[in-house]
């Protein structure tokens, strides 16, 4: 199935982005297509950290989020099958369920995006 796609929404530093097996901080908002938030870190007041490439996270975030650079925003449209497929999550996300997610990519490793002012934008609750 095609459709996912990655759009970048503001630019990053354009040179640091993640690899394989990498400890990553981000902030996040999924909908449905229908713009039914579904869930979000932001609004939780609390970024996601997670290991990138290691199948940790759908398939969209996996291969989206690698081609993020430090500090970026962007949309991830993730299809079903790169996100959760035929099963879904019961009462949350339909089966087969085309998925957009925003999400900024705050920290790779212990290297946290800094804002324009220099000061660190991971530190921030609502960055």
């Amino acid at each position: 199935m095609s459709g996912f796609s990655v759009k970048t929404t503001t630019p990053g530093d354009g040179t640091t982005f993640p690899s394989t097996g990498d400890d990553l901080t981000m902030h996040y908002t999924g909908r449905l297509t229908d713009g039914t938030i579904f869930d979000s870190s932001v609004q939780k007041g609390r970024p996601f950290k997670f290991k990138i490439g290691i199948g940790s996270v759908i398939r969209g975030w996996d291969e989206g989020v690698m081609k993020m650079s430090l500090g970026e925003k962007a949309e991830l449209t993730c299809p079903g099958d790169y996100a959760y497929g035929p099963d879904g999550i019961a009462g949350v996300i339909p089966p087969n369920a085309t998925l957009v997610f925003e999400v900024e990519l705050l920290a790779i490793g212990g290297a946290p995006a800094q804002n324009k002012q220099g000061a660190s934008k991971a530190t921030c609750a609502v960055c």
